[in-house]
């Protein structure tokens, strides 16, 4: 069964990225993974379309990770969702230099002090991914396999 979020959710969630990031949109359908983990669907299959489909045939994904509700009120952007959102990504961004960016895209944490909280990290133009401080470190949320390898 798919499990489709309520646009009542929908505009709580968008609330907090705003908060968080800047991000006021989201044009897709949302779609709970598992308990923390929300999907986004951008397809041309509409939610009836999809529930009548998952009637029929075993449905356990569909659509791109988009984001993992961390807390409460906190949310940690996927890898790729940094670049399907990066035209509205305006707020704790984390700017890397040359060899803060060596680290972090061989999935090194790094010794930076800010804030509690999630951030995006970026290098130049490129969004890299989020990463998490406890104030004293910045925690790499880079997927193994998008890594360099050493």
């Amino acid at each position: 069964m798919v499990n489709f979020l309520r646009s009542s959710e929908k505009k709580s969630i968008i609330e907090e990225l705003q908060k968080q990031f800047g991000i006021a949109n989201l044009p897709y359908l949302l779609i709970r993974g598992g308990k923390e983990k929300i999907r986004a669907f951008s397809g041309s299959l509409s939610k009836e379309e999809i529930e009548k489909l998952s009637e029929v045939l075993r449905i356990e994904l569909i659509g791109s990770y988009l984001l993992k509700n961390e807390h409460e009120n906190e949310y940690r952007l996927s890898f790729d969702s940094c670049h399907m959102l990066k035209d509205q990504i305006i707020k704790n961004i984390i700017e890397l230099d040359e060899q803060q960016f060596q680290h972090w895209i061989r999935g090194l944490d790094l010794d930076i002090k800010v804030e509690r909280g999630t951030y995006i990290v970026r290098y130049k133009n490129d969004f890299l991914g989020c990463g998490k401080s406890n104030g004293e470190k910045l925690f790499n949320y880079v997927p193994k396999d998008r890594r360099l390898r050493k």
